[in-house]
Formats: structure tokens, sequence, C-alpha cells
């Protein structure tokens, strides 16, 4: 059986679990974080999904242990279809036990059940950080400033007005979330840090508002922190928010003027 749980303009998610209730409750808590979530109930159904085109995922979880296609061969023909899609997609391997050590291996990350949303969010963030040094600082020109398709769905919600007041009110809160991580930077409140990011992200998503929730999401997966073995990216970050609130901005003014 093959089920669409949500479609937003958000990250793309397909969830192979053989487990009813594990994969339905995993479902409903990833779609509540965000992601558009397809559900299959086994290998073969998930290969079905890729093979017709149904599912262009970015992100896949895959239990361990299924019957039928599963392990090691899923993992390769799953990655092998994205391949021939042209779809860059992580692979992370979820269980509710320990996994051979060749499983861990050939995935991108693995994580053990029951976990909570947002320690996918992190496991993801890490990664990107670890894989290329700066991309959680400086704005890439080429990024989007918002997703086109969420800003047309609005569109067609509301008029022209109160879509502006909308992203006037993600401008004005942003301007009192900055000044309240300035200061949980300088008492070093990582915990704090983090809640404001995720506030931060959550409510530029829900507008389409991409830069900005991007942002959010790296100061949530501890993008502010400073340890040990992490430099102090808080003033790139923060400047990187304010340029990114005027690139809001400028949209606005072009495309929806006072």
């Amino acid at each position: 059986m093959l089920e669409v749980i949500s479609q937003q303009n958000l990250p793309t998610m397909l969830l192979i679990d053989d487990d009813m209730v594990s994969r339905e409750v995993m479902a409903t808590m990833m779609t509540m974080s965000g992601y558009s979530v397809h559900t299959a109930e086994d290998g073969a159904a998930a290969l079905e999904l890729l093979d017709a085109r149904q599912c262009r995922p970015s992100i896949i979880l895959m239990d361990a242990q299924m019957p039928g296609v599963s392990g090691l061969e899923l993992m390769e023909k799953l990655r092998a279809r994205c391949n021939a899609a042209k779809i860059q997609a992580r692979l992370y391997v979820i269980s509710g036990s320990g996994t051979a050590d060749e499983i861990v291996a050939a995935a991108d990350g693995f994580l053990m059940k029951p976990f909570a949303p947002d320690a996918l969010t992190r496991l993801i963030a890490e990664q990107q950080a670890q894989a290329h040094p700066q991309s959680a600082s400086g704005l890439d020109p080429a990024e989007a400033v918002v997703n086109r398709e969420t800003l047309a769905q609005l569109r067609e919600m509301m008029p022209a007005a109160a879509l502006r007041q909308i992203f006037e009110a993600i401008l004005s809160d942003l301007d009192r979330r900055v000044t309240a991580l300035k200061k949980a930077v300088a008492k070093r409140d990582w915990e704090e840090a983090r809640r404001i990011g995720h506030a931060i992200k959550g409510g530029s998503a829900m507008a389409g508002a991409a830069q900005l929730a991007r942002l959010g999401a790296v100061i949530e997966a501890g993008g502010l922190e400073v340890t040990v073995n992490q430099p102090d990216n808080s003033a790139q970050i923060l400047a990187d928010l304010r340029s990114a609130a005027e690139n809001v901005q400028r949209m606005l003014d072009v495309e929806f003027k006072a």
C-alpha cells in the first residue's frame, strides 16, 4: 500500500517501515515538523513509488529490518532509482534496536527509534556544516529568497495587502528575535538560541520565506554555539539574518507595493 500523508512545498520525505503504528506515528510527527511525507509499507512499495515518479524525496527514512527487499539490497536499489531519476536524497536508517555495522556505514546516518523530529533536523544540519564548513555563513546569491510555489498558493488564498502584512509581521518579529539571539549568545544560552532558531524556521517556512527558514534551521541545529570544535560563527549568521530580511523587504517592495 502506498500513501501520501501530506503535500506541502517543503522538504519531501519517503518513509519506509513495515510496522503500521510506527509508520503512522513517525509520518504524523514529521508532517507536523514541516515535511511532505510519503509512506511505503515495505521496500517493494517504496521502489514502486520511485519508479512511478510519484515522489522525489530529499530524505529517505528506512527501517533496518523489514520483510522482502531490505537492508543493503534495498539501500542499493533506492540509491540506483534516485540516481536514475536525478534525485539527490539522503538515506537514513532507523531501527528500534542495534543494526549491522555495514548497514549503518552504507547509510548517510542512523537514528534509533523512537526519536524526536528535531533529531533528524539536527543530524542533517550538522552533516551539511561538516561537509561544507562555510555553508552556515554567507548567503548564496543563487539561493531563493522565497518559495515561489508557496507564495503562489498564498496569493490564491488572500489579497495582496494581507499577504504583505504577513511578511511585514515576520520581519518585525525577526527584529525582536535577533535582539534576543544576541543576548543568548552573550550568555552562551544555547538552549534559548536553539528555541529562537526553531521559531524563526517555523514562521518563515509557513510563509515561504525560504532563506530565513534555512538560517533558522542552522541556528536550531546549533550554528551559533561556540565549543572547542565549533568556531564562533554567530556574528556572520546574525548578519546573514539581517541580509535575508533585507532580501525579503526588497521582494515586498517589488511584488507587493504598499
